[in-house]
């Protein structure tokens, strides 16, 4: 019995150590990452119904961070293997930024407390799923690469196909709905006799059926609550309404003092929409009732005008740069981006 006990809490410090190190950089944030206020005066164009808060802008990027952290990997498991990736630097990166946006948010319309909530609590599973892929692909996974040797396993390339692909996906679709017991199925199809075979078949079946668990966990809870809304009006200026009905996905409301009303899409899809605006001489006035935007941009160099953040792409050898400006001055900058060497990215909504 003693020495059950002792394992036991053995067991029970491990864990209270492990909970005090992913909460450990939430304290970071919230007592090192404080901007000064108070935000600057800004008065909307748009209706009330129609505002986001513009802190939202700053909010919405560290769970792109983890869309990026996925596309890293799958480009670097596209030619290698998952112990080739640093999911350290991609935690790092996570709490990084984010301190670097939280400064920044306090010059901005909008409470972050509600919204910081969600961002940590994605922040901590970020950060526990990458911890716990790290342990094993460090270990019993680099062991079976070695075993493998250099010829790669049918796998190997599957999986790195199915990671691709869900990275594509997660850019305009909440990652609980990728169909994970759809992936589980692909490896058992394709799967050999080799061990390397058998090891990712088991490894990534507990993966892809843990998550599959978890996304109708969370697919009923957004269910019971409701999704966030899918569209935002702005106001844009300088840009004909008959080329505004030539460009797919944008519904136009009407005239104001300021410019057109128009509704587009949110997500992936307005990023695109902003860049064909801009390339047809529109100028934003506004967008969501707020006159500051976040984007993210890559480029060759490590500096970035505007940038708040940068650090390198895994699997790409460039850098990331979060970039804060102007509604105003947003088409120019995307035209601007046209000519290189910088590479528009995303652009964050709220």
């Amino acid at each position: 019995m003693r020495f059950l006990w002792r394992w036991v809490k053995r067991l029970l410090l491990a864990t209270i150590i492990l909970v005090l190190l992913l909460l450990a950089p939430i304290l970071y944030v919230e007592t090192l990452c404080q901007g000064d206020g108070p935000p600057e005066a800004y008065d909307p164009i748009l209706p009330a119904e129609h505002h986001r808060a513009e802190t939202k802008t700053l909010m919405t990027y560290p769970e792109w961070h983890i869309v990026h952290a996925y596309d890293d990997y799958a480009k670097v498991i596209e030619t290698g293997d998952p112990h080739e990736f640093s999911y350290f630097s991609a935690i790092r990166g996570f709490w990084s930024s984010l301190c670097a946006l939280s400064e920044r948010s306090a010059a901005l319309s909008g409470d972050t407390a509600e919204i910081k909530q969600t961002v940590y609590i994605i922040g901590v599973s970020f950060t526990a799923e990458l911890l716990a892929k790290a342990a094993y692909e460090e270990t019993l996974g680099r062991l079976t690469t070695w075993i493998r040797g250099s010829d790669r396993a049918p796998l190997d390339d599957l999986s790195a196909e199915q990671a691709s692909g869900y990275a594509r996906f997660l850019q305009q679709t909440p990652w609980y709905k990728w169909n994970f017991d759809g992936d589980i199925a692909a490896l058992e199809t394709a799967k050999t006799d080799a061990l390397r075979d058998r090891e990712r078949r088991l490894a990534l079946g507990i993966e892809y059926g843990g998550k599959s668990a978890y996304a109708g966990v969370i697919a009923a809870a957004v269910a019971s609550v409701g999704a966030d809304a899918l569209t935002l009006r702005m106001i844009v200026r300088d840009v004909p309404e008959a080329t505004l009905d030539t460009i797919g996905g944008i519904t136009i409301i009407g005239e104001t003092d300021a410019g057109i009303e128009i509704e587009t899409p949110r997500y992936r899809a307005l990023t695109g929409l902003l860049a064909t605006m801009a390339e047809n001489g529109a100028q934003f006035v506004e967008i969501a009732g707020n006159d500051d935007i976040l984007l993210t941009a890559v480029s060759d160099s490590p500096d970035a005008k505007g940038a708040l953040f940068t650090f390198t792409r895994q699997g790409y050898g460039d850098y990331r740069h979060l970039v804060m400006l102007k509604v105003s001055s947003l088409a120019d900058r995307l035209r601007n981006f046209a000519d290189g060497p910088i590479r528009l990215e995303h652009i964050h909504d709220y």
